[in-house]
């Protein structure tokens, strides 16, 4: 294992990209870094996938970067002990929002094992580019291996659809496996937030068009709740409708709702409906109205495994983030609430 040059190399490649932002969002960078790289795969990810703006491409490797600090990471692994055999873990990434899979990469080579990396057709461009980079600021080669067809792999991780999710769980039914399914985040509101609160719940709602399973997609608010003030925190992201898949997908459903006669609430770039669901189509946030909290937080709990995230500003009997922070998740933050790095941990050559 090479955990502490590894380290060192993911501490430069932070760096680096926060380097790369600078220099593409404010010009302020020096020019002797070479950026070519990177911002040709940005380019790239843009012109084949129409959701990977730079605006959202930016956003994903901002929040990358914040956690690659050497304090940060060692406070991380110091809570694991890895045997070092060098299992292949197969991993089957997906590709709703830039770079969502990359901590399931992070995991695998830190842990000291080889990662077979199944790349999503909707985001194969990035990824390759920080590992190349990562592999040249550590100084040794990393064990990872871009594959089309996953063999020879001893556990896997993978992430899918519900439907998908269901096919993966048999199909490697004879492996240790973590298999992730459909997930969406929810908000629960007191009515005594401030305009900063609710204008920072708006990106938890907005960022990367909603298509992220830590993005809300439901409400629940008191009886007495105001919707203008949603609608007043969500002025700042009103250029969304300019997109073109997502003014497709809001002026569907807006079609959907006036020939059924349906009641929902707009602002001409999206809509509010009462609706006990908790995933909303794109173009449209759900919300429910509560009377007691206790009952709400019990409600919460039967559906933990639909609910990825919890964004309150209230101290609930559910783990929570506060507003605006859903989309900066921690080195120690596991999707679907199951920790990675302990599944690695356990896991042994040939098992």
């Amino acid at each position: 294992m090479h955990t502490e040059k590894q380290i060192t190399g993911l501490v430069k490649l932070g760096e680096y990209i926060a380097a790369f932002l600078e220099h593409e969002t404010n010009a302020g960078s020096s020019d002797s870094l070479d950026f070519q790289q990177l911002k040709e795969a940005v380019a790239r990810s843009k012109a084949e996938n129409s959701w990977f703006t730079e605006q959202n491409q930016y956003q994903a490797l901002r929040a990358l970067s914040s956690e690659f600090k050497r304090e940060q990471i060692h406070l991380w692994l110091e809570a694991y002990e890895f045997s070092g055999q060098g299992v292949q873990v197969g991993l089957i990434l997906a590709g709703n929002i830039p770079l969502v899979g990359f901590h399931d990469v992070l995991c695998v080579l830190l842990s000291g094992n080889k990662a077979l990396i199944k790349l999503s057709s909707k985001d194969k461009r990035l990824i390759p580019v920080l590992l190349e980079k990562w592999q040249e600021f550590t100084g040794v080669d990393l064990a990872y291996e871009l594959v089309e067809r996953l063999e020879d792999f001893d556990a896997v991780i993978a992430t899918g659809s519900n439907n998908t999710a269901r096919y993966l769980e048999q199909y490697f039914k004879a492996y240790p496996h973590i298999i992730r399914k459909n997930r969406t985040s929810v908000a629960v509101l007191s009515g005594r937030e401030t305009s900063e609160e609710l204008k920072a719940l708006s990106s938890d709602i907005f960022s990367y068009f909603g298509l992220g399973c830590r993005n809300v997609s439901k409400l629940f608010i008191p009886r007495d709740f105001l919707l203008d003030r949603l609608f007043e925190s969500f002025v700042g992201f009103g250029e969304i409708i300019n997109h073109h898949s997502y003014v497709n997908n809001y002026d569907y459903h807006k079609a959907i709702y006036l020939m059924n006669q349906e009641q929902f609430w707009d602002n001409n770039f999206v809509m509010l409906k009462e609706q006990d669901a908790l995933f909303s189509p794109l173009g449209v946030v759900y919300f429910s109205r509560y009377e007691n909290l206790s009952d709400l937080e019990e409600t919460l709990e039967r559906s933990r495994e639909q609910i990825q995230c919890v964004v309150s500003s209230m101290d609930l009997s559910l783990p929570t983030v506060r507003p605006g922070q859903a989309q900066c998740p921690s080195l120690s933050t596991y999707a679907d609430n199951v920790d990675t790095m302990e599944f690695l941990a356990g896991l042994t050559k040939g098992n």
